[in-house]
């Protein structure tokens, strides 16, 4: 067989991609079944659409909807674009040694486990003595439990988030801009152009393919809010402001043991992430030409 040493790499994420992606798809049943852990999978009374019923008359529905959309476009608002123009910034950035340090200390939060990322956030946020409570109150303002305020756990989850992604999410940026014709910023030296004019018309538009993948793969995940941050963050106080359906499925099916309603729940949100991704994909194919198929 021609190329076997091909097939051969491409093997192994092709068996990951069936025993840990499509084969548990099985399971996706008991969203319409009454799950019984005793009678099994195929033994268990089929119900059709309850559970989704069930879920959409829930009063948590439009709470855990609301709070996930809300926060998934307020990351992608503020956690998109810093990271274009941190990589436009390094490839400005002549001094080697600079440019480096800059990497380092941009690349190192992604780095740290999400425990001790939550951890730091808290305590630099604690009332009396946390940093930046301690600043507030150097400059007269009261002291303020910011992590019971709901109003503020969104911008503390998105904002602590950039902080912590945006120099890894810049190297794919970064990348692309490594592979633009150096005659292009000769020719635009040649020119007189300035700095602004050679990013406005050379940088820019190298990275709009990279961005448009960028943009529709986090439009496709919109209401897919990562589980374990965000659950550390909760408490009693803010509940209002940072239940999502990551956080809602883990409570009703693993903690209160109600498997088949938060399989309901994680099939509906998966397939609300398929028809954006599907949908989006298609305007920016239409659009920009540049799409994921």
């Amino acid at each position: 067989m021609r190329h076997w040493e091909l097939y051969f790499m491409v093997l192994l994420p092709v068996a990951y991609l069936i025993i840990f992606k499509y084969v548990p798809m099985f399971g996706v049943q008991i969203a319409f079944k009454d799950f019984n852990v005793v009678q099994g999978i195929w033994g268990s009374d089929w119900v059709g659409m309850k559970h989704f019923t069930a879920f959409f008359e829930s009063p948590n529905f439009w709470l855990t909807i609301r709070n996930t959309i809300g926060v998934s476009f307020y990351s992608l608002l503020a956690g998109f674009p810093i990271p274009i123009l941190l990589a436009l910034a390094l490839n400005e950035v002549r001094t080697g040694k600079f440019k480096k340090s800059v990497q380092m200390v941009t690349y190192a939060p992604h780095f740290i486990s999400t425990v001790v990322m939550v951890s730091i956030v808290m305590l630099m946020l604690t009332p009396h003595v946390g940093v930046v409570d301690r600043l507030f109150a150097m400059f007269g303002a009261e002291m303020t439990n910011f992590m019971g305020v709901p109003e503020y756990f969104k911008s503390i989850y998105v904002w602590s988030g950039v902080w912590q992604e945006m120099g890894y999410a810049s190297i794919v940026y970064i990348a692309a801009l490594a592979g633009v014709d150096p005659a292009l910023y000769e020719a635009a030296r040649v020119d007189g152009a300035s700095r602004w004019k050679k990013i406005l018309h050379i940088d820019l538009p190298s990275l709009i393919p990279v961005t448009v993948i960028m943009l529709i793969l986090s439009l496709g995940n919109i209401m897919g809010v990562g589980f374990e941050k965000i659950y550390l963050m909760q408490n009693p106080l803010n509940l209002s402001s940072s239940e999502v359906i990551s956080t809602y499925v883990y409570k009703v099916g693993l903690v209160g043991a109600n498997f088949s309603f938060s399989s309901a729940v994680g099939l509906f949100n998966s397939v609300v992430n398929l028809i954006l991704l599907v949908i989006v994909n298609f305007i920016a194919r239409r659009v920009s030409e540049n799409s994921l198929w």
